[in-house]
C-alpha cells in the first residue's frame, strides 16, 4: 500500500530521469536517479513481527520519542490519557500501525497548519487525524500529525474495521509525528530520546 502512495512520485522521478538521459545531462541524470532511490527508500514498508506479550501496546510508528506525559483526549471527550509522542524524520519508515488488536470505532480529521513536528503546539495547531481504537481492555488513540514537510495524512482503514497488533492502518508523507494515547492504568516502557520501531517496540503495558 505504501508503494501505491508513492506511484505519482515514482512516475515523476522516472520521467525526469528519462528526459535527463535522453538529453545527455550527466549531472541531471545522477540527481534524478538519486531522487528515485530516495523516494523508494522513503516509501519502504518492511515486514514487522509484534512481540508475543499479550499486554504490550506497540509503537504505531518508527522514530524518536519526544514526549512521555499525560494529556486530555483531543477529540472524543474521553478524559485524561497517558501519551507517547514520536517524531518521524524523512529517513524513517512512515507507515503507521495499530498498537493493539482492536476495532476502529471512529476517526476525526482536523485541517490546520504545517509547523515543524517538534513544535510545542504541533498537536493542537497542525493538520491531524485521530483514530479511536476500541480494545478489549479499553480505548486507545492514535493521532497522525502532519509536519513542516508532510502535506498528506493517509488512512487505509475505516470505522468498523478490525485490526490486529502491528497491522498497517495508514501513513504520513514525509516528516511528521505520531502520538499514542492510552489509559493511565497502563505503564509506559519508553523514555524521551529513545528510538522506537513501529509494530515492534513496546511503548506501554496494560495492567496484568
Amino acid at each position: 500500500m505504501a508503494l501505491r502512495e508513492a506511484r505519482p512520485f515514482l512516475i515523476g522521478a522516472a520521467v525526469l530521469l528519462g528526459v535527463c538521459l535522453w538529453l545527455g545531462w550527466v549531472v541531471g541524470s545522477i540527481l534524478a536517479g538519486l531522487l528515485l532511490i530516495g523516494i523508494l527508500l522513503f516509501f519502504r514498508d518492511p515486514t514487522r513481527t509484534p512481540p508475543a506479550n499479550p499486554l504490550a501496546l506497540v509503537s504505531p510508528a518508527d522514530g524518536k520519542v519526544i514526549c512521555v506525559d499525560e494529556s486530555e483526549d483531543p477529540c472524543f471527550g474521553l478524559g485524561k490519557f497517558r501519551r507517547v509522542g514520536i517524531f518521524l524524520s524523512v529517513l524513517d519508515v512512515h507507515v503507521n500501525r495499530s498498537p493493539f488488536t482492536a476495532t476502529i470505532e471512529k476517526t476525526h480529521y482536523s485541517a490546520g497548519e504545517f509547523l515543524d513536528a517538534r513544535h510545542l503546539e504541533v498537536d493542537l495547531r497542525n493538520e491531524n487525524q485521530t483514530w479511536l481504537l476500541r480494545t478489549a481492555k479499553g480505548p486507545i488513540l492514535v493521532r497522525q500529525i502532519a509536519g513542516l514537510i508532510a502535506r498528506r495524512i493517509v488512512g487505509w482503514k475505516k470505522s468498523g474495521d478490525s485490526v490486529t497488533t502491528g497491522e498497517r492502518i495508514g501513513m504520513i508523507r514525509f516528516g511528521s509525528r505520531t502520538d499514542l494515547y492510552f489509559p493511565t492504568s497502563c505503564t509506559p516502557q519508553v523514555q524521551v530520546g529513545q528510538r522506537v520501531v513501529g509494530g515492534q517496540t513496546i511503548l506501554a503495558l496494560w495492567p496484568a
